[in-house]
């Protein structure tokens, strides 16, 4: 059967006119795009919404939840009555995902003491930390909506305990734009997988130049830094640039705004396989603040993770994710923790002295937490069945945070819990006015940092979320 040229005409002239009407549409969709960009979001720093405190984050995440009934908020009562049912009234109103029937409650076997001019309270497990004591916010009255890990860990990170929602450090990218072409806006330092996976530093709906890019440890903390044998800078260079070329051709044909962003993405893999073996090199230290953290210039560990977030925040990188292990102590917890705690201690306190040393302090918000907290009662039955080596069970509804620097009050102690360390009964604060209050020492208003998606105005604190202006300096 012959088609007739009219057919073959008329097909040719449809096939023009969706691609031009194809082009025209996404030029206008790009253009919007690119103006939007313009204000909060652009790559390049821009202008905040008032005056900040804080230039830039470190997020300390301790994954898993510690117990803050044995580090941060000691409690007698619930000492006095260890071994005891807790009462029916109380179980009432709390849900434990682990632990059936009636549980005993346990006070926590450490001793506390009052540190600094603060006076603020410290478990044993903590000395180097509690010596700077002055320097931290800390929020004993934190609360959360989730109790289950991954669900809680994306809404400490997304405000939203369902995938798909850029995370806060994505957020502060998307608001502050880079101060450091040569490296990413966002870095994640972790050893181990979190529970929500990257999709804890995931850009969601944001343009996805504002994830988080994980960094390892070793030699090579991102795959394919190094050229292959035989190539070199140079001739990489080439390569890039041809790439870019195609890509920006296929943009004016598609006006797809991710392909910008992969263009973007390819350049800076490029100018990082110069700037980030210097970052890494952790021999330019000296052997004094190497003492200081407890780390060692070859040997991947928290305690070098927190130097390094130290050297990124020192190039300008807006948010760095520092990751620690092995929280979640069901069982175990009399050995399990001061392992946890010995990992962290003293590095923690040698960051903030640091930062503090290198006149870095006020420009820069350093948050330590969990997802959630540890229950007051005993869980005697791991999830895996074991018995006999008791821990603490998840625990959504108190827990403590702690912040330092960036325009956060110092040495105050922010929030009370009930006698057993239950529920807030002073000044409770939820994940949303934790990133609210953050947001706002960034200079950023968490109600007008938006982004447009699927017909609605999204922000990180969704309809929430208020300021806590008693820890604001």
């Amino acid at each position: 059967m012959e088609i007739s040229q009219d057919i073959l005409a008329l097909q040719a002239n449809r096939r023009a006119f969706l691609s031009g009407s194809a082009f025209g549409l996404g030029s206008i969709a790009l253009s919007t795009l690119m103006a939007t960009s313009k204000a909060l979001g652009a790559e390049a720093p821009v202008s905040t919404h008032f005056g900040a405190k804080a230039k830039r984050v470190i997020f300390v995440y301790l994954i898993g939840g510690p117990s803050q009934v044995d580090l941060f908020d000691p409690k007698d009562e619930l000492r006095r009555l260890d071994g005891q049912k807790i009462p029916e009234s109380i179980l009432a109103t709390s849900k434990f995902p682990f632990i059936s029937g009636t549980p005993n409650l346990m006070g926590s076997p450490y001793k506390f003491a009052r540190h600094g001019q603060s006076a603020a309270h410290f478990s044993e497990l903590l000395p180097q930390f509690a010596s700077v004591a002055d320097d931290l916010a800390i929020v004993r009255s934190m609360q959360t909506e989730e109790v289950g890990h991954a669900a809680a860990e994306l809404f400490f990170h997304t405000g939203f305990a369902r995938l798909g929602r850029p995370s806060f450090g994505c957020w502060t990218a998307y608001g502050l734009g880079t101060e450091n072409q040569n490296l990413p806006s966002y870095v994640v330092l972790s050893g181990q997988p979190t529970y929500a996976g990257s999709n804890t530093w995931g850009a969601g709906f944001l343009p996805s130049r504002h994830q988080g890019v994980k960094f390892r440890s070793g030699q090579e903390p991102i795959f394919y830094l190094r050229n292959p044998e035989g190539i070199d800078a140079d001739d990489q260079g080439s390569v890039v640039d041809a790439v870019n070329r195609l890509n920006r051709h296929q943009a004016t044909q598609v006006g797809d705004p991710e392909i910008e962003t992969r263009v973007s993405q390819y350049e800076m893999a490029f100018r990082m396989q110069s700037s980030v073996p210097d970052l890494m090199n952790l021999k330019t230290e000296s052997p004094s603040t190497l003492d200081q953290y407890g780390a060692k210039a070859e040997e991947p560990s928290f305690a070098a993770n927190c130097l390094i977030a130290r050297r990124l925040s020192e190039r300008g990188v807006r948010f760095v994710q520092v990751c620690s292990n092995n929280w979640d102590h069901h069982e175990d917890i009399y050995t399990a923790l001061p392992r946890a705690c010995q990992q962290v201690d003293r590095p923690l306190a040698a960051l903030i002295r640091d930062l503090k040393q290198r006149g870095m302090l006020d420009e820069t918000l350093v948050i330590i937490s969990g997802e959630f907290g540890r229950s007051p009662v005993v869980q005697d039955t791991a999830p895996n069945g074991r018995k006999g080596r008791p821990g603490r069970d998840h625990h959504k509804d108190a827990f403590t945070t702690i912040l330092c620097g960036g325009g956060a009050k110092p040495g105050v102690t922010y929030g009370a819990t009930d006698d057993l360390g239950m529920k807030p009964v002073e000044n409770p604060v939820h994940v949303h006015d934790l990133h609210a209050t953050a947001l706002h020492l960034l200079g950023i208003d968490h109600k007008r940092l938006t982004y447009r998606y699927q017909g609605r105005n999204f922000r990180l604190t969704d309809v929430h979320g208020r300021v806590v202006q008693e820890i604001l300096a």
